[in-house]
């Protein structure tokens, strides 16, 4: 009969949606596939997932969130359309309230292309939260007592590193380097190495299964296959975890370099905390083989793993969403 409120994680990767009181309720892809010729909207999520790399000319699959933010506004608009109706969250009589998670260093004009994509697709009153935040309550962090506590959140899109203190963020920095540039990483080192192309779907699938960020983290191996460059014919390779370690290694340094900046630019007294807390580590980009032990080794802290690091922000999302009307006294935007 009414609407429920509900916890949208919008990420450039996949798009994750909390209810209130009921949890994680949707995981899928944010892409959508689309007819060129007629501009209508095929499938969405996990089936138009399955279509990249494998559509005929007239069908496009496309990612319509770019690094954290909208980069097609219709094709945005139609996908959390799509997904708000799946779910069946809107009332007969009214429309839920939304909570939806965006990087900590995002313009007024990307916020506000958010809020009108949400509106359109249903929501009706909109809230907008700082992802590190939401990831470090989803994570199970007390950030609203005045200690230290720093995350690090990688995502598909951006890696958002922040220390929190009294329910707000002291210092942060977003970086676009997350775990699509990583996928890219991989395809180019194919590219140059072996003279293969590949496509994104392959890159993944090594990044998930054989990739490590610390060296001699890991030893296994890959058969991967795409087309030759040379003879245009396909053709089956072996790659192993040695030679994706070396790939990645410039892309997983600027995230090593951002934590750093972070922690210099902390108060002492709140560094102090982190030494005796640890560092977080949340998103779907967390869960690349070795990068908490190569960010403890390099920021000299501990560093843990979030328990399911990629319903973080969603499950935060579902922790605000039990203080709405506070949120609602004092209007985030």
């Amino acid at each position: 009969m009414f609407a429920r409120d509900i916890g949208i994680d919008l990420g450039t990767a996949n798009v994750l949606i909390h209810i209130k009181g009921k949890g994680v309720v949707l995981n899928e892809p944010s892409v959508v596939a689309m007819d060129r010729t007629t501009g209508r909207v095929l499938e969405v999520g996990e089936e138009a997932h399955r279509m990249v790399g494998r559509t005929p000319g007239n069908i496009e699959a496309i990612r319509p969130l770019k690094d954290g933010v909208i980069a097609d506004f219709d094709v945005t608009e139609a996908m959390l359309k799509y997904f708000i109706n799946k779910i069946k969250v809107k009332g007969m009589f009214s429309k839920p309230r939304m909570l939806i998670c965006c990087p900590t260093n995002i313009t007024k004009v990307e916020q506000k292309a958010i809020k009108e994509a949400a509106e359109k697709a249903g929501g009706k009153k909109i809230y907008l939260e700082e992802e590190p935040k939401v990831a470090a309550i989803g994570a199970g962090m007390d950030i609203f007592q005045p200690s230290g506590n720093m995350v690090v959140d990688i995502g598909g899109g951006t890696t958002d590193v922040a220390v929190l203190s009294m329910g707000d963020i002291v210092t942060a920095q977003s970086i676009k380097m997350a775990g699509d540039k990583f996928d890219n990483e991989i395809l180019n080192y194919v590219k140059r190495h072996y003279k293969l192309l590949i496509g994104e779907r392959t890159s993944e699938d090594i990044k998930v299964h054989v990739a490590t960020v610390f060296p001699n983290g890991r030893n296994e191996e890959i058969d991967i296959r795409g087309r030759d460059m040379v003879s245009g014919l396909p053709r089956t390779i072996t790659i192993g975890s040695t030679e994706i370690e070396k790939a990645l290694r410039e892309s997983v340094h600027v995230i090593v370099q951002a934590a750093k900046n972070v922690l210099e630019k902390t108060p002492p007294e709140l560094s102090a905390d982190i030494i005796d807390r640890g560092v977080i580590l949340t998103g779907g980009g967390a869960l690349i083989h070795g990068i908490d032990q190569l960010l403890a080794e390099e920021l000299k802290v501990p560093v843990f793993l979030a328990e399911e690091p990629m319903h973080c922000v969603a499950k935060g999302t579902g922790m605000m969403l039990e203080n709405i009307d506070k949120i609602e006294r004092k209007s985030i935007i």
